[in-house]
């Protein structure tokens, strides 16, 4: 008998939460971010990491293996993370969408950021077109945001919505990052339109502008 399309998916996401069940990580999605460092090695050892939207801390779970004990991360969010036992965890409530959030960032960090993650998503009205503008912009004040806290060379990884703005934010990104590649880890949903934009070395400045010009 073939399986359906639908009970393969099911199948899928019932794997991927009972396997954070079983190894304690905080949500599914620590598989996405997982995944993606093992394929492309954008956390290292030693990293500051900078994750956006962060509860209820399964990225940080992955960002903090993939950094280690002389690495140091520190989640953001709207809502307070339910702490860590490790001291080179830190979470704060902050809304990055805020002014004053760039200087409140970088006081809690020992230095600039190495990678800027973010897995925020707005909330889903149904409305396909609103909701696909509503994470495009939570993307760019992400993006907005990392250019100000990422030292040279740095690495952006963001969630983003499929759609016809997309391509425009993609294009945004490259103008920024040497290396830009799209990305749909094993463990996001098939059927789900969300997809990541992972930004491989921030330009300097300089080069930003002869770019442009």
């Amino acid at each position: 008998m073939t399986k359906s399309k639908g009970w393969i998916k099911e199948r899928k996401n019932e794997y991927y939460f009972k396997k954070a069940k079983e190894e304690n990580y905080r949500s599914r999605a620590t598989y996405k971010l997982a995944q993606t460092i093992k394929k492309y090695h954008f956390i290292k050892f030693g990293n500051v990491v900078v994750d956006l939207g962060a509860a209820p801390g399964g990225w940080i779970q992955a960002a903090r293996k993939a950094a280690g004990k002389k690495g140091f991360v520190l989640g953001v969010d709207l809502k307070p993370i339910a702490p860590f036992e490790q001291t080179y965890i830190r979470t704060i409530v902050c809304d990055m969408t805020e002014p004053e959030a760039v200087n409140e960032i970088l006081s809690f960090l020992p230095s600039k950021a190495d990678v800027v993650l973010s897995d925020m998503s707005p909330n889903i009205s149904g409305v396909w077109e609103v909701d696909h503008a509503r994470q495009i912009d939570l993307a760019t004040k992400a993006l907005n945001l990392a250019l100000q806290i990422l030292c040279p060379s740095g690495n952006f990884f963001t969630k983003v919505f499929e759609g016809d703005l997309a391509n425009q934010y993609i294009d945004h990104v490259k103008k920024h990052f040497d290396e830009v590649k799209l990305v749909k880890p094993p463990a996001s949903r098939s059927k789900s339109s969300e997809m990541y934009v992972l930004g491989l070395g921030l330009k300097a400045p300089l080069q930003q502008a002869k770019e442009q010009t």
